[in-house]
């Protein structure tokens, strides 16, 4: 798959988000009786597997055309800046927990110190807390270490002029550390939607799109105003 059919790819894949983001939206909550719950689980699996989809249509691209998957031409500037390894930083999903449940604690504060219990990411139990604590520090380790994995990769960069034998070699091994990346993202998205309960999944899965989306429609605005698109 060339960068071409690739950026085609995720433009109706980006749309297709905006549409399960919706049916997210549009979910009971909290839910309340057993057919709810099963919808929930239902949609949660449904933008899953959509993540799923990107993931694996990239993977494709990038053994075709590892260097424009890297440079992300269907990204726009802002997006692009804020990119590690192609992509968002996998520990931006463990901030967005905690800011989440930061808004909706504050938005119920009043009910939670009644005692009654709002089910949502500001009612996050001490084990969640520990568990995404965990993970958190988990997944740095990971990030570093793959991020050292490009560090040497670019430290070899003075052999790509000299040595052009080995070039599909050393282009090989970023394939690699790209895969390695998005694959820790799709991995952490997946363990924190697992630590949560249905309606805690849904709250952070809309969240981390509409950060998505904000980013991308800002980042759009900017390229328009400096001719970029």
């Amino acid at each position: 798959m060339s960068s071409s059919s690739f950026t085609s790819f995720y433009e109706t894949w980006f749309e297709q988000l905006h549409n399960l983001v919706h049916q997210l939206s549009t979910c009971p909550r909290p839910p309340t009786t057993p057919d709810h719950h099963h919808h929930l689980l239902h949609v949660v699996q449904k933008v899953m597997s959509h993540y799923d989809e990107y993931y694996r249509v990239k993977a494709l691209a990038a053994e075709r055309d590892a260097l424009a998957v890297f440079v992300a031409p269907w990204a726009t500037t802002l997006e692009r800046s804020l990119h590690w390894i192609a992509g968002w930083r996998p520990t931006t999903a463990f901030h967005l927990v905690y800011s989440e449940s930061s808004i909706h604690f504050e938005a119920h504060i009043v009910d939670i110190l009644r005692g009654f219990s709002t089910g949502d990411l500001g009612d996050l139990s001490p084990s969640q807390f520990r568990r995404v604590s965990e993970l958190q520090c988990e997944t740095v380790k990971e990030e570093n270490a793959i991020s050292e994995e490009l560090s040497e990769w670019q430290e070899g960069a003075s052999e790509l002029m000299g040595a052009c034998t080995n070039l599909d070699m050393k282009m090989g091994r970023l394939v690699t550390v790209l895969k390695k990346a998005d694959n820790l993202r799709l991995r952490t998205v997946r363990k924190v939607v697992e630590l949560l309960t249905p309606q805690q999944a849904v709250e952070f899965l809309i969240a981390a799109a509409e950060l998505q989306f904000g980013v991308r429609g800002w980042g759009m605005n900017q390229d328009r105003q400096r001719g970029n698109v």
